[in-house]
Order: structure tokens, then sequence, then C-alpha cells
């Protein structure tokens, strides 16, 4: 965390949150080289880290934060699957169990939770339906759909694409529907990991 804002934020009485994010050298079957020996950032990159942002903010009420940035580090340690919905989902956890303990240590005046986001891919791989695709599946699908829900079920992004074909409006419906019920599994993991996580943050106090 940040005693400041960005610039654009200065005097507002608000916050922010930042993500950054990364694949570590060994994620991929073949050496992956980390981005920063390039000296830039690629595009993809950025985009995920705009997605990872803007999915982490809908966690939290940035008034309640202050004039306080928040910045997550998501670094992939197995690239095999959705790396930005694992990002997510991780930054999910970790963006919480920060805030709780900056809460309990006194850090920040008010609790600025408003409940976890979750995220999961879901595509059509040779006329299947699929959910959670690893990178094959993902490498060979004529539809990707990644969807990012927050803990009341309201949708906070929607990214489709139709890779090899169109595809119908009720196609979307059906793999939207699917990829919730996915979201809720994975929620249920997401607290899992949360009460332990804050049990030993209680341990360490």
């Amino acid at each position: 965390m940040e005693e400041k804002v960005p610039p654009f934020l200065k005097g507002q009485g608000t916050g922010w949150l930042a993500a950054e994010y990364d694949m570590l050298p060994g994620s991929t079957e073949k050496r992956h080289t980390r981005e920063r020996t390039l000296g830039k950032v690629s595009g993809r990159s950025q985009e995920i880290q705009r997605l990872l942002g803007r999915s982490l903010r809908g966690m939290i009420d940035l008034k309640k934060l202050g004039e306080k940035t928040l910045l997550v580090d998501c670094d992939v340690l197995q690239a095999d699957g959705g790396t930005r919905v694992s990002a997510i989902n991780a930054g999910a956890v970790a963006l919480t169990l920060a805030i709780k303990r900056l809460h309990f240590r006194g850090h920040l005046n008010a609790d600025p939770l408003l409940g976890l986001v979750s995220a999961v891919s879901i595509g059509i791989v040779r006329g299947e339906k699929l959910l959670d695709l690893d990178f094959q599946e993902d490498s060979n699908a004529d539809v990707d759909l990644n969807i990012v829900e927050n803990e009341k079920g309201e949708l906070l992004e929607v990214q489709g694409t139709g890779e090899n074909r169109a595809f119908a409006l009720r196609e979307l419906f059906d793999l939207i529907q699917m990829g919730e019920k996915g979201l809720a599994e994975i929620i249920k993991l997401q607290k899992e990991a949360i009460e332990a996580g804050y049990e030993t943050i209680l341990r360490q106090s």
C-alpha cells in the first residue's frame, strides 16, 4: 500500500487500486523470458493488467480507502490455463487478506471490502462447450469467453471472441450460465483460502 494516489485523484479523498501481471520463467513448457529484461511490458500484459485493476476495484469502496493506493502483484506460476482469470481469482484472495491485515493493524480507518470477485473462462471447442479451458483447449477454441462477477452474481466484465467462427446470442447465454456454475465453485475455494489465511494473520499478530 502506498500513502498516495495517482495525480488525477489527488485531493478528491478517494483511493485507487492497480495491478501488475507477469509470467514467471518456469510457468510455460518453454522458458518464458521476463518482460522486464526486454525493457518493456507487452501489449497483452498491459491489457491484462487493466482487466485485473478493473475487476479488483469492484471489490472495494475506494472512498473508504482514503487517499491510498493498493498494488496487487500477480505472478503466474503455471500457465496451463486462463492466466488472466486465475490472476483475478488469486488476486481477490490476496487483496482480501491484505486489507484484513491492514485494517487489523490500524493502517486503514475503515474496512473498504465490498465482497469477493471471481472469474472463469468458458469456450466452445470442436462444437463442445467447455468450462475452465486449459492451454490446449484455449488454443483450439472456436469461441473464447471470460467472465468476471462479484459475490452478488453481478457481472463486472464479459470478454468474448469468435476465434474461428461467429456465435449466436443463445450460445453466449449458455456459456455465461455454464460459467456462473463454475464461479460458484471458485468462490467456495476462495473463501476457504481466505479463512485459512486469516487464521495465519491472527496467529502472527
